[in-house]
């Protein structure tokens, strides 16, 4: 799973706002106790005669501690008890405060029309009563303390609302990117899964198919010819550690500190090939012509592969009536590969199983813009390979 972010991985927040990040219940207590304590305490000791406000003072105290849930519904609520508290005569009481709270709520949670509309609102309503309650000596002190706290409030919470936004888009192009990283590492595996897998199927299928023509023929040899059932058990114990060590340096085993890893077989390499093929019993004739190949592990290592899967498929199913001939030929910006075996009855319009090995030839020769034929031709199976590059980079 991808690795994911949150709005503290985009903001660095110390340890006081992490806790209330993570508690988010815990300020709204404070917000609520910053109101009820002080008008309380006011009515109690500097209005004993208007106790009857305590009600108000506490519903409006219980209502704020749901602002962050229903923002709209608290604006609301705290506005119609401050007009309570001012018909019943009260000269504040801090519900001044306590709406610039739900108005600053809104702001943070809701969208801006929704918040100038608040604002408004509330507004209008409490001014009408200030303005329009009889007794109250010091109608303009409330009037612009209420209008200061609410318009400082709803700024306060746009900002916030507008952080929060961008915030958010940044964690989402961080999961985003997480995202990406993680797909683009499957595909990755994908593709190494792939390749190991061909080359596991070059390695084992091709050095068993040697291995077992070399073991039939030392046991058809060894009553006649012990020398020569020696031999070719020699070369099957010869194959198979080439074929161990080949699985090795494919896999990347590295158990022993001191091993060491010869470079992946190439062009080079293809008179060895071919002479473990003659050992195994196929008459095979090589004729390379045109210069060298380009000093590229990946070709020359196509190149070998390519010979290989195709003296593998004449070794299993050809007739051996005849010799088998690869034919390597460069050419500017390319490289030809016809291997022709002869089929198993000649004349048939025999087919050979494509599986793996088809499919890998044709992945190889894609990598090089080439392409691979195989298929009868004239009495015999031939595979065509032609692989292409930039003769610049060559």
């Amino acid at each position: 799973m991808p690795t994911s972010f949150n709005e503290q991985d985009a903001r660095r927040l110390g340890p006081l706002r992490l806790w209330f990040w993570r508690h988010p219940l815990a300020m709204d207590w404070i917000i609520a106790v910053l109101f009820g304590a002080p008008a309380l305490i006011g009515l109690v000791v500097a209005q004993p005669r208007r106790l009857q406000l305590v009600p108000v003072v506490v519903a409006a105290t219980a209502v704020l501690l749901a602002r962050r849930r229903s923002p709209l519904i608290v604006l609301a609520a705290v506005t119609a008890l401050g007009v309570v508290a001012l018909a019943l005569g009260s000269t504040g009481n801090g519900f001044g405060f306590a709406i610039a709270c739900a108005v600053y709520a809104v702001a943070a949670n809701r969208s801006a029309r929704a918040a100038w509309t608040g604002l408004l609102a509330t507004a209008s309503v409490m001014s009408a009563m200030i303005l329009l309650r009889p007794g109250l000596a010091n109608r303009t002190e409330e009037l612009s303390n209420l209008l200061f706290l609410v318009v400082v409030a709803l700024a306060i919470g746009l900002n916030i609302r507008s952080r929060r936004g961008h915030v958010a888009q940044l964690v989402e192009r961080a999961n985003a990117l997480a995202r990406e990283t993680e797909q683009r590492a499957l595909l990755a595996t994908a593709e190494e899964r792939s390749r190991i897998a061909r080359e596991m199927h070059d390695v084992v299928a091709h050095s068993l198919s040697v291995m077992i023509a070399l073991a039939d023929g030392a046991a058809a040899a060894i009553d006649r010819s012990p020398t020569a059932a020696r031999a070719a058990a020699d070369q099957v114990a010869e194959t198979g550690r080439a074929a161990l060590a080949d699985m090795r340096r494919v896999l990347g085993v590295l158990s022993d500190g001191d091993a060491t890893f010869s470079p992946p077989p190439g062009g080079t390499d293809l008179d060895r090939l071919v002479q473990s093929y003659r050992a195994a019993g196929l008459p095979v004739t090589l004729r390379v012509s045109g210069t060298s190949l380009p000093a590229d592990v990946g070709l020359q290592l196509s190149v070998y592969r390519i010979v290989q899967e195709s003296l593998t498929n004449a070794l299993r199913h050809s007739s051996r009536s005849g010799p088998v001939t690869v034919e390597v030929a460069r050419a500017p910006g390319g490289v030809r590969i016809v291997v022709a075996s002869p089929l198993a009855v000649p004349g048939a319009r025999q087919t050979r199983p494509g599986g793996r090995g088809i499919i890998g030839m044709r992945e190889r020769a894609a990598i090089y813009g080439g392409s691979v034929e195989a298929g009868p031709s004239a009495g015999s199976w031939r595979v065509r390979a032609d692989l292409h590059w930039d003769e610049e980079d060559a």
